[in-house]
């Protein structure tokens, strides 16, 4: 898959997701096969970009290229402007966040809210095109409900504003995360751009990957919460699609490497404090355990009026 002047390989992406794919975490899905691993969404607003967690979450020396930073907000001079600064801060990929459906996030008009204003989605990516030199790609869910699945709307006016490649998870706002991905929208889509399309929603297996490559014809698969405890399932499905092959699971000596290698890494990363409580909620995921980590961030802008309702 290509993204600009970038080869993505494998096509197994990490997708952005607040509060987890923090640096040493897309580091470590990235030395265990991710072909790109986007960062936490990056809040446009500068009065927090000198906080201890924007600081953090903009910090990217060491990371293997391409550098992928998503930002979150909602107007388009402030959102142009974030997308300079993290350019400026190392970014060769800007990523937009409107799949976002967090509460707070959307009753801020940001995330996935912004699908129920197509006029200032284009708005929005036209600014943040034309801000940087460097491929802009997007984010968004199939709709804002079931009633408004106007994502291929959505989809036309991202390619031709400039977007480089888009993403879509397979589900609407009001979903959130419950329920069954659906793949028939994404294909929809994948068949009527240029861009490259990437399909997230419920990957979370080698053969499920293949699948969904199959039904979308999407040329790369997103992979998110099943991510979380497992990162080496970046290589199992990459492995599978070149070869049809499963990969043995890791022996716990790896497994063990694994942990104790991504624990010192966060203490480095965020301080000894700090890095004990953050590791506290990545190894929680690790096998046996079922804890998930939801997306939060901090927002400032008042709420709009809704375009599209789902009353």
């Amino acid at each position: 898959m290509q993204i600009g002047p970038y080869t993505i390989a494998p096509n197994v992406v990490l997708a952005p997701m607040a509060g987890v794919t923090d640096k040493p975490f897309r580091q470590l899905c990235k030395r265990l096969g991710a072909g790109l691993a986007a960062s936490e969404m990056t809040i446009s607003d500068p009065r927090f970009w000198t906080t201890r967690k924007s600081i953090h979450r903009m910090d990217h020396a060491g990371e293997p290229a391409p550098i992928s930073v998503q930002i979150a907000g909602t107007e388009p001079a402030q959102l142009a402007e974030a997308a300079r600064y993290n350019v400026d801060h190392g970014a060769q990929i800007i990523d937009i966040n409107m799949g976002c459906p967090a509460k707070k996030v959307c009753n801020a008009w940001a995330g996935s809210a912004l699908m129920r204003d197509e006029a200032l989605v284009a708005r929005i990516l036209q600014a943040v095109v034309a801000a940087v030199d460097v491929p802009v790609t997007l984010k968004i869910r199939t709709g804002w409900c079931a009633q408004v699945r106007n994502a291929p709307a959505i989809a036309r006016i991202a390619q031709d504003s400039g977007i480089k490649a888009l993403a879509i998870h397979g589900r609407t706002r009001d979903q959130h995360y419950i329920g069954t991905a659906e793949y028939d929208t994404i294909a929809a889509i994948k068949a009527m751009l240029d861009i490259p399309v990437l399909a997230n929603g419920d990957v979370d297996s080698p053969r499920k990957a293949e699948q969904v490559l199959k039904h979308t014809g999407a040329d790369a698969v997103m992979v998110g919460r099943a991510a979380q405890g497992r990162p080496w399932i970046f290589r199992e499905i990459a492995h599978y699609l070149a070869t049809g092959q499963e990969l043995p699971p890791p022996s716990l000596t790896e497994v063990r490497g694994i942990l104790l290698g991504h624990l010192t890494d966060l203490h480095a990363f965020y301080g000894e404090q700090q890095g004990v409580r953050i590791a506290r909620k990545h190894l929680a995921g690790m096998p046996g355990t079922a804890r998930r980590t939801r997306p939060s961030a901090r927002w400032s802008t008042p709420p709009r009026p809704p375009m599209h309702s789902c009353a």
